[in-house]
């Protein structure tokens, strides 16, 4: 699985570097941000703006620790340190890509919630992927891991165009923040289970 998610997630950063660099694409972006806008209500605003609380870096982490003292409870170290590899290395690649980066949110009018740092990729979306894809590979062996999958899968989806119907964020932002994300865990995963082997671990 981890294979796939890497080949996935380098087709989502790929999709994403070619809506910001080719110039008879980049309009799509804004195009994208405005139709949504343009679809708002009292309803989908209050929803939105609880996802942004809740994929937060501050509720990503107060969720993580409660679900990490869960798992020393059951003396599953391993998973406890995927867990804090996979999020910490997830809080500082999107940070850092986000400096490298350095491309402007689009026009604050269609702002919904505050924003900080720069907009490239999407902060919220490589969380929410993140925790998606630990949910995944933890859950392997669980019998409903199907309608878990299925709820983190969804989870992934609704933070990420959450961010767009906000306003702080373009589709590329959220096509990155996904892509690099799964990059980032399927790498994480292969080597830990080259090293530790985690898949036993995860039974």
């Amino acid at each position: 699985m981890s294979y796939h998610l890497l080949i996935l997630g380098c087709l989502l950063v790929f999709f994403s570097l070619l809506l910001i660099q080719i110039p008879a694409l980049q309009p799509i972006d804004l195009a994208v941000v405005v139709w949504v806008s343009e679809q708002r209500s009292q309803t989908l605003n209050y929803i939105a703006q609880t996802l942004s609380f809740l994929g937060g870096m501050p509720a990503l982490l107060f969720f993580a620790t409660l679900w990490c003292i869960a798992l020393a409870w059951y003396k599953k170290y391993a998973m406890i340190a995927f867990i804090v590899f996979g999020l910490s290395g997830s809080i500082a690649c999107a940070w850092l890509l986000k400096y490298a980066f350095d491309l402007a949110r689009p026009p604050a009018i269609y702002h919904l919630v505050h924003s900080y740092g720069a907009s490239y990729p999407s902060a919220h979306s490589f969380y929410a992927a993140s925790l998606a894809v630990l949910i995944l590979f933890m859950t392997q062996q669980h019998p409903k891991r199907f309608y878990i999958g299925l709820i983190a899968v969804l989870w992934l989806l609704i933070m990420g165009i959450s961010r767009v119907y906000l306003g702080v964020h373009y589709p590329s932002d959220v096509l990155a923040g996904w892509g690099m994300s799964l990059i980032w865990m399927s790498l994480l995963y292969g080597f830990g289970k080259f090293q530790f082997n985690l898949k036993q671990n995860f039974k």
